[in-house]
This record gives structure tokens, sequence and C-alpha cells, in this order.
């Protein structure tokens, strides 16, 4: 259970823009911080969504409260998975070979490729948000944030990393119990909203789908997994939760 604990302020520490109130550390946890992302994903979900209803409640004028609810996730994970999203579009886009196209993965130049996804991110976002109905059950996203990062986290232990990765030697060790926690995790993450929410609560499943999809284009153009492409899968995956949330 302490292992558990350390790994959830791990996670909290690497992953969360808020400062973690508790300052733990231990090299034998670093898997248990993986499985601990999707419930990271949960508590940014649930300030994500807590925005929302008090936008509405003190009657905020509705595209300040777009705008804010479109730049909340990526303010509240400190810009770390957005920065993985811009570097795997910069390299994605570059249609180099394979080489190049890692090179260009672990630049620390932001490219025009970059640029440009983001400014799409941004606007599909804040065009989402500020359609949205007043029938639409806002906390749904707690459950669309931790769906995204079951897959990243599914992922990170599943597939071999990229060999200049960050994950490349992070996270050895015995997998198989880890990786069946994460689905466990998921399955019950991404089953539960259908029962709450009704018809809504499909922007969960949504949410894991479309994490995992872009996951595996990143794995299949850049060789293998990294941090990078984890963020990139999560963001994608917080989008296209949120927009089948608010269209449905």
């Amino acid at each position: 259970m302490k292992r558990i604990i350390t790994g959830f302020f791990m996670s909290w520490g690497m992953f969360f823009s808020v400062p973690c109130p508790v300052r733990m550390w231990d090299e034998g946890a670093k898997l248990l911080s993986v499985v601990m992302l999707p419930f990271i994903g949960a508590v940014i979900g649930a300030v994500w969504g807590l925005c929302g209803f008090l936008l509405d409640l003190i009657g905020a004028p509705l595209l300040l409260t777009a705008a804010a609810m479109a730049v909340m996730p990526y303010l509240l994970s400190g810009f770390i998975h957005l920065d993985g999203f811009m570097d795997c579009c910069d390299a994605i886009l570059s249609r180099r070979d394979l080489a190049e196209r890692q090179r260009i993965l672990k630049d620390s130049h932001t490219g025009a490729f970059a640029v440009i996804c983001v400014c799409i991110l941004m606007m599909f976002g804040f065009a989402l948000f500020a359609g949205r109905s007043s029938e639409v059950n806002v906390w749904a996203l707690i459950f669309v944030s931790a769906c995204a990062r079951c897959a990243s986290a599914i992922s990170v232990l599943s597939f071999k990393p990229i060999g200049h990765s960050g994950y490349a030697g992070a996270y050895e060790g015995k997998k198989s119990g880890c990786r069946v926690a994460a689905w466990i995790i998921l399955a019950a993450a991404a089953v539960l909203p259908v029962a709450v929410f009704g018809l809504s609560g499909l922007c969960v499943p949504a949410a894991a789908a479309g994490a995992f999809l872009a996951i595996l284009y990143g794995r299949h153009e850049l060789g293998g997994m990294s941090g990078d492409i984890s963020g990139y899968g999560i963001t994608i995956g917080e989008i296209c939760g949120a927009a089948v949330l608010l269209i449905i």
C-alpha cells in the first residue's frame, strides 16, 4: 500500500502542475507511478469540470468560459503533454525518413508544424466549448482525462521505447501485473460513465480510443514509444472525448 501511495504522489509531482502536498520518491515505485497516472487524470478532470461548473454558476461570459475550458487541461498538466503533442507533430509531419523524424522529435526547437497544429487544437477546443449546451454534464470530464491517461499508461507498459527516449530503461521491471491493473482501471473508467451519464458517457471510451489510435500512429511513424508520444496520445484523447461529450 505504501508503494501505491508513493507511486500516486510521484505521478502527481511529474504530471500535475498543482504543487504536490507530499514529496515522495522511490525508484522501485516507478512502474506504479505509471499505473497511478489515470488517477491523476481523474483529479485533473475534476478540476476541469469544477472550472466549468463555477464559471456557469457565476454567469461568466460564454466566450470567457470557452477559453478557460479549452486551455484548462493543458494548464493543469503543466503543458507537459501539449509539449509532446507539438514535438510529435513536428516530427511526423516533416515526412522525412525515420532517422530524421526521430532527430526532429528530440530537437528542442519548435517548428512550424507544431505551431500550426497547436493553433488548430486550440481553435477546435474553443469552438467546442463555445457551443456547449447548458445540459452538458461537465463532470464527465473526470473520466475523459482518466481514460486518456489509461491508454497512455498501458502503452508505456506495453510498447518498446525508442532508443533515445527517456523512457528507455526508466520503467524496467515486472510489468505484467501493472498492465493488468491499468486494463482493469480502463475497463471500470470506460463502463461506469455510460451507466451514470447515459449516452453522453460515450465520450469516455471515445477518449480512450482517440488516445490509443494516436499513440499507435505515433509509434508507427516514429519507431517506438516515448514520453512525447504518450503526451501526443493524451492530448488527442482528451479533445476526442470532449468533442463527443459536447456534440452529443
